[in-house]
């Protein structure tokens, strides 16, 4: 939890520098457990059906809200989340307008996720220094 919220109130908007593998996937999978708690109401009724005419009920009330407020915290978190891609393609040591190869369909999800799986560049690079290296020698000092 405590590199999502890092990511939210440190990096908010810092496309520059680097993220660690550990940065980028926590994340993405607190990023999607809190967009699929808020979607939960909304999926659940979604395959409901009007049984007078036998075809998909409207949703209302409670799934309504709940769709609003995914969309809202997705709108939200949007900025971090490119932010935190691009750091992590920095890390890998290629640049943050790789992110676009996420827009060819099929293959470029994949693309993606291969290139934030992979390790950091070892050493410095143009983004600045290696962030497990830091980590790991601040370790050792304390």
């Amino acid at each position: 939890m405590n590199e999502y919220l890092n990511v939210i109130r440190n990096h908010y908007a810092d496309f520059k520098g680097r993220a660690r593998r550990r940065e980028y996937w926590l994340f993405a999978l607190i990023n999607w457990a809190i967009s699929m708690a808020l979607s939960l109401p909304y999926l659940l009724t979604s395959g409901s059906v009007d049984p007078d005419s036998g075809m998909p009920a409207a949703p209302s009330g409670l799934p309504m809200i709940s769709i609003g407020l995914a969309g809202l915290y997705s709108l939200a978190t949007l900025v971090p989340s490119l932010a935190v891609t691009v750091r992590r393609l920095h890390d890998t040591g290629r640049s943050g307008w790789g992110l676009l190869v996420s827009l060819v369909p099929l293959v470029g999800s994949l693309v993606m996720l291969v290139l934030t799986i992979l390790d950091s560049q070892p050493g410095s690079n143009k983004w600045g220094p290696n962030p497990k290296a830091m980590e790991a020698s601040a370790a050792t000092t304390w």
